[in-house]
């Protein structure tokens, strides 16, 4: 049977297949005979791996991006000065006779030195950085919203029924109630008209009899918890959003322009920035940014039936060159 061979288009390169408690690794190359070793995840074993690339002068590597396991050798590797390429697992899995950790490493060595991987787009630290603040104040603000529907849910059970006759129970009025409810004290009508306006439908009196109901001490006990938990929630978001925008403060001119966008709030700048960067030259064109973000309708289509594509998940979708 006929080899078929590829022309070298990098000079020293390096394939790893990262796993949760070990790193294979294969250099090849010019000069180099092929080898391949093993390495813990721990921080010495990593340092290791990263003395043993510079001292055979590797020049590129390349890693899938499988998990997380890939981010702690990526940031050993960074500060070197090696090309570091993760690549999508769908490039290099798949093939026959490719099952072992040691054969993955050579596989994905060979392809990087034959030029056949399609690297992924880190972002810079700083921008990873970010992107972790703005991930995490997102999470938190899911779980302020989470505990109010908690609170709107042990109301209910108390046959509080603010939500058949408020549109919106996270707005002043509903919140103000509220507060009047947890602290085990009822509701007047003089409550309910210092915080009545005219957009709300239901009247007086129907609010009144909705704020009716039997709330015990056990009830009276559970929302104070939930209400602690989301003012220590409210607390962290502030930060967050301080220490966010401590981050961003140099590129104030480019915030500026983004929320002259109708429909852009503040954190919406903010979150775009974290997740696409300012740099716009890694995407070739705005079909390649659209197709990232997962706005892009896709065509899967078997026997004459098209399938539906589930849009990529933010924290997994990878920006490609």
């Amino acid at each position: 049977m006929e080899t078929v061979s590829f022309e070298q288009v990098v000079s020293r390169g390096c394939g790893l297949d990262v796993h949760k408690e070990t790193v294979v690794a294969t250099i090849d190359g010019e000069g180099l005979e092929r080898t391949t070793r093993e390495f813990g995840t721990f921080t010495r074993s990593l340092t290791e791996l990263k003395d043993w690339l510079v001292e055979n002068k590797i020049t590129h590597v390349a890693m899938e991006s499988t998990g997380v396991y890939w981010k702690p050798v990526y940031n050993i590797l960074e500060p070197t000065g090696i090309t570091v390429w993760i690549v999508n697992a769908r490039h290099v899995k798949n093939v026959p006779g490719h099952k072992t950790d040691k054969k993955d490493s050579r596989w994905i060595c060979k392809l990087l030195l034959a030029g056949l991987l399609k690297p992924s787009f880190i972002p810079p630290r700083e921008q990873r950085e970010l992107r972790d603040l703005t991930r995490y104040r997102k999470k938190l603000i899911r779980d302020m919203a989470s505990n109010k529907n908690r609170i709107i849910r042990i109301l209910e059970d108390c046959n509080v029924k603010l939500s058949s006759v408020l549109s919106d129970t996270s707005g002043i009025t509903a919140t103000r109630l509220i507060d009047k409810l947890c602290d085990g004290k009822k509701v007047t009508l003089q409550d309910i008209d210092e915080v009545y306006h005219g957009k709300i439908r239901a009247t007086k009196e129907e609010i009144w009899e909705a704020c009716n109901g039997n709330i015990t001490d056990h009830h009276i006990y559970l929302l104070g918890k939930i209400r602690s938990h989301n003012r220590h929630i409210e607390s962290l978001i502030e930060e967050l959003n301080q220490k966010i925008r401590h981050m961003l403060s140099p590129y104030e001119n480019v915030l500026g322009l983004l929320r002259e966008i109708p429909g852009l709030s503040h954190k919406t700048v903010e979150d775009l920035i974290a997740e696409i960067g300012l740099d716009m030259e890694v995407f070739p064109n705005e079909k390649h940014l659209a197709s990232w973000v997962g706005v892009s309708p896709g065509n899967n289509e078997s026997a004459g039936k098209k399938k539906v594509v589930e849009p990529p998940m933010a924290t997994n979708r990878q920006k490609q060159r």
